[in-house]
């Protein structure tokens, strides 16, 4: 059975026209835009996913101040109210700092973690999951307090948008590390789709629930980052190389959109519940 997640919030609501400056990033359309928000969670929704993250990637004290902890919470109700009462709503939970510089992960990052955990168990998200982290002892910190909330805790790591900040192997070995910390699936995300599949191998390999949401890669690839054109079907037939290795969470990241997720739920003839 195939479980489908939505696809990136940031590069949609970049796509969609709406302003994401530094330092929140897509955390600041929960006050500007948040009607463009639930519309993206619409979308994914109607596009076949049935796991859908929240826009949490970013609410922290140092890039929303003392608002942070109302933004998660809004950014928990704007998912909820916009998606189908029987699909499953995942707290986003990132790196303190860089998702693509792990030199720059904070010694102090289990505290940040466990106070972005809490607000979103206590809002009510289904799951916690712990994404885009490059750093393998900042990810377990961040599934360790994630579990301690008693909410059902994923992991996703990324190699980056060049696959050279984690071999497959380091990977996988950072996903057996989560595991028995807590997290009940494993994931890869943020790597250029056409570079996924030595890490979908890589984490087959560990023996544990694994999956992958994969990035377009480059523009001049043509999976992504623009509307219409073959991109979503060649994303699908990547992706469909990756159930084939026995990935059950399939979902899309930055430059991939609702089409992504329609292209992969015709290609894997996913059925409305999200499972095939």
């Amino acid at each position: 059975m195939i479980t489908l997640l939505d696809g990136p919030l940031g590069s949609e609501l970049l796509a969609r026209g709406v302003p994401t400056p530094l330092p929140g990033w897509s955390a600041h359309a929960l006050e500007t835009h948040p009607h463009m928000v639930a519309e993206i969670h619409r979308a994914y929704a109607a596009a076949g996913s049935t796991v859908h993250t929240t826009n949490t990637f970013r609410t922290r004290p140092a890039t929303m101040g003392t608002a942070w902890r109302a933004l998660a919470q809004r950014a928990v109700e704007i998912a909820r109210d916009s998606v189908p009462g029987d699909h499953r709503i995942a707290g986003s939970i990132a790196p303190i700092a860089d998702c693509y510089r792990p030199d720059l992960s904070p010694p102090d990052a289990r505290k940040q973690h466990r106070a972005l955990a809490r607000v979103l168990a206590d809002a009510g998200v289904d799951l916690l999951l712990c994404e885009t982290f490059p750093h393998v002892g900042e990810s377990v910190a961040a599934v360790e307090e994630c579990v301690a909330t008693g909410v059902e805790t994923w992991v996703a790591l990324t190699a980056g948008p060049d696959a050279n900040l984690l071999t497959p192997e380091a990977l996988a070995a950072g996903a057996q590390r989560a595991a028995e910390a807590g997290a009940s699936t494993v994931l890869v995300n943020c790597v250029p789709a056409s570079q996924t599949q030595s890490y979908v191998d890589a984490l087959r390999d560990t023996g544990l629930p694994f999956g992958a949401y994969a990035n377009a890669g480059h523009p001049h690839e043509g999976v992504g980052w623009t509307a219409g054109g073959p991109g979503p079907s060649r994303y699908a037939d990547l992706a469909q190389q990756w159930i084939r290795s026995g990935a059950g969470v399939i979902g899309g990241c930055c430059g991939t959109g609702p089409d992504h997720i329609a292209a992969l739920r015709e290609a894997l003839q996913i059925y409305p519940s999200g499972q095939t």
